[in-house]
């Protein structure tokens, strides 16, 4: 397969980053990689579904990443995972004698390994230099439901419309489900017997990177876990801490320990962020240290400088996030030439362990075995959101009154960096916006 056909067909099937970013799948092909890489690091703290997909569609997987290989031209392929994901190892490996150029990489148990640059160095031991994309080195890196995704777009035509979903934390029966897109959070979280309390609230995505949801919030094609914390969990609690109070709280403790900086994970690969000087410059001013604010811009937004490295619980990747926001507005971005120091060569005695990471969360109880479930969740619409890649929004091709069929292209985004959007139910159209579909479930139809 050629890489136009390819990436003409992952565009046209709604293929996306599916790890979280949602970046159009399609783009990423290059004929400049040598290597492609699949990233089955999950190394957010309670994350289950990349290994539980990997164990159970080892070889349509695998079979998909033959073809970006194929079409890229790239000499191997690169399986990224930990060693404690048995299952899915014993599979890779059983099916590895079947594919050319396949091997296996086995992580350290560390936070965040999963960073696409961080994975990379991991992998390959080369360095994505800050402000460069992975394709300078050579490397396309891939989720595995996207690539699980891409095989079915292949070998069956069939557009993306479901998403796998870890859900866990104070609920009764925690698991991975498989759910149509556009369904509610409040849906999803019911296959799983529901929360323990009332006293709850929703974290969509990771512990460390995820953001408060609510139950009516539609599921998306990047959603990867919904996380149910009590309401005064620290972690939840901030999320909802306001930004102007983050920046005061900074202002009248932070002691310049470095312990931020330290541990940052991309400042350990020779990245120039360093979140000290950053706070340093908040609290006295932007204009006091003009390059420590404009190396924020590569933070990763991994959340250890506030979640697990701050002795005094303040917040550096909330503010470095808001600030990055405002300069983005102001249209100021990454620095031209920046600096680039080198992998610390203490860089192994500083990472972050996950059962550490875990303990410091609380969150060790949580966890616990979370069982594979494809059984179809209970509901009576979906609300398809037009902006779930990152891209210009796609524009709907269905009006009010419209019956649909589940796959059926409702959002288009041709011509445009994107990617297309379909109906996940066989429905009627009973809304349309500038930014979703809403579509009334047939009864009795998925």
């Amino acid at each position: 397969m050629k890489l136009e056909q390819l990436a003409h067909i992952m565009k046209t099937h709604g293929i996306i980053g599916a790890g979280g970013a949602g970046f159009p799948s399609g783009t990423k092909l290059n004929s400049k990689a040598d290597t492609i890489i699949l990233n089955c690091a999950e190394c957010e703290p309670l994350f289950k579904l990349h290994r539980q997909l990997l164990a159970t569609y080892t070889f349509e997987i695998m079979t998909a990443l033959t073809h970006v290989k194929e079409a890229v031209g790239a000499k191997q392929v690169i399986i990224a995972l930990k060693p404690s994901y048995k299952e899915a190892i014993d599979r890779v490996n059983y099916y590895l004698p079947s594919f050319n150029d396949f091997r296996i990489s086995l992580l350290p148990k560390v936070y965040p390994v999963g960073d696409e640059i961080i994975l990379i160095y991991e992998t390959t031991g080369r360095v994505v230099k800050p402000g460069k994309l992975p394709i300078t080195e050579g490397v396309i890196v891939y989720n595995v439901e996207t690539m699980l995704n891409t095989y079915y777009a292949i070998e069956e035509d069939k557009n993306v419309t479901e998403k796998y979903i870890t859900i866990t934390g104070e609920i009764k029966n925690p698991g991975t489900f498989k759910v149509p897109v556009g369904i509610t959070v409040a849906e999803a979280v019911a296959l799983t017997g529901g929360a323990k309390s009332d006293d709850c609230m929703y974290l969509g995505g990771g512990l460390m990177t995820g953001n408060v949801v609510y139950p009516n919030d539609p599921i998306t094609k990047k959603l990867n876990a919904i996380l149910v914390l009590p309401k005064n969990s620290p972690i939840i609690q901030k999320r909802l801490a306001n930004p102007a109070i983050n920046i005061r709280k900074a202002m009248s403790i932070c002691c310049q320990c470095r312990s931020c900086t330290d541990l940052c994970s991309r400042n350990l690969l020779g990245y120039p962020i360093e979140p000290h000087l950053f706070m340093r410059a908040v609290t006295k001013g932007m204009d006091s240290d003009s390059e420590a604010v404009l190396n924020s811009f590569y933070c990763s937004q991994c959340g250890l400088c506030e979640l697990y490295s701050c002795p005094q619980d303040l917040s550096p990747r909330s503010i470095i996030n808001k600030v990055r926001a405002e300069l983005r507005a102001k249209g100021v971005s990454t620095p031209e030439n920046p600096k680039f120091t080198g992998v610390s060569s203490d860089r192994n005695y500083k990472q972050v362990q996950m059962n550490r990471l875990r303990s410091r969360l609380g969150v060790t109880g949580y966890y616990v075995p979370a069982t594979l479930d494809e059984k179809v969740p209970d509901f009576k619409e979906v609300k398809i959101m037009l902006n779930q890649h990152i891209g210009p929004v796609a524009d709907a091709v269905v009006k009010k009154g419209d019956k649909v069929t589940c796959g059926q292209l409702i959002g288009t985004t041709e011509g445009k960096l994107g990617s297309d959007v379909h109906s996940s139910v066989d429905g009627t159209v009973i809304a349309v916006t500038d930014m979703y579909v809403i579509i009334k479930r047939r009864s009795g139809k998925k």
